[in-house]
């Protein structure tokens, strides 16, 4: 039986960096917000802990987004806890850094399947719903990289490329069902991800920055929360860079 949600978010990767403040950002008393992680479990129940310090209610499930079976089952979970889907947010996305040359067929799969297959099974699935509601509004989460390309990230570029593409054809698709579907492009962001990067590879990117600054996930989370909000209704098919200047 659905409960008495009056707007039910899903987020995937959200378990830590911009996945979990973009859950914090829809943290609010009548939201339930739904995230997928793939292995970190204590991350997981971490932002379930801080949406609910927040005040508002998140259940974290453990989803391959590559598996279209497992993203079905998660979908019609939600929808059978709180009868919609209201916002999508396809943020779960790997790296497998290497030079073309070097890069095993493995490890451009396993970018490909995750970053826009992932997207693709996820937003296939929640659409079925949105279109039954005739609204709704997905968010994909691409890159820089994704429209100025990086040496060392053939594969990752060439995915976060084919979300922009993706979410321009899908902006068109589901517009007359009242649905909107944007991405946001973040730049060089302080999370997991980006830690790992060695002081030389740091240096190099902060010289790239006219704002001098490394962003912050709740950077992305605002924009997120405002691509889904009344005041954007009239926004589709677009791309937002978040990225301090970095790619203009």
């Amino acid at each position: 039986m659905a409960e008495n949600t009056k707007r039910t978010v899903v987020v995937t990767g959200g378990s830590r960096g911009i996945g979990r403040a973009i859950c914090l950002a829809f943290a609010d008393a009548d939201t339930h917000v739904y995230f997928n992680y793939s292995s970190a479990a204590t991350a997981a129940a971490e932002t379930e802990k801080l949406v609910a310090d927040a005040s508002g209610k998140a259940t974290g499930m453990c989803v391959n987004v590559a598996d279209q079976k497992s993203v079905e089952d998660f979908m019609d979970k939600i929808v059978e806890e709180t009868g919609r889907i209201d916002v999508l947010v396809n943020n779960a996305g790997i790296t497998k850094d290497g030079l073309l040359v070097r890069m095993s067929e493995q490890d451009w799969d396993d970018v490909m399947d995750i970053n826009l297959k992932g997207s693709f099974f996820c937003t296939k699935a929640a659409a079925r719903v949105m279109m039954k509601q005739r609204s709704g509004n997905i968010v994909n989460i691409t890159s820089v990289v994704g429209a100025s390309g990086n040496a060392g990230q053939a594969n990752y570029s060439s995915s976060k490329a084919g979300m922009i593409g993706f979410t321009k054809s899908v902006a068109k698709e589901l517009a007359a069902r009242g649905i909107t579907v944007n991405a946001v492009a973040p730049g060089y962001i302080e999370t997991d991800m980006t830690a790992e990067m060695s002081e030389k590879a740091t240096a190099a990117m902060m010289g790239r920055i006219p704002l001098c600054r490394a962003g912050k996930p709740e950077d992305i989370a605002g924009v997120v929360r405002f691509l889904t909000s009344d005041m954007a209704s009239y926004i589709t098919g677009q791309v937002i860079h978040v990225n301090g200047g970095m790619y203009i």
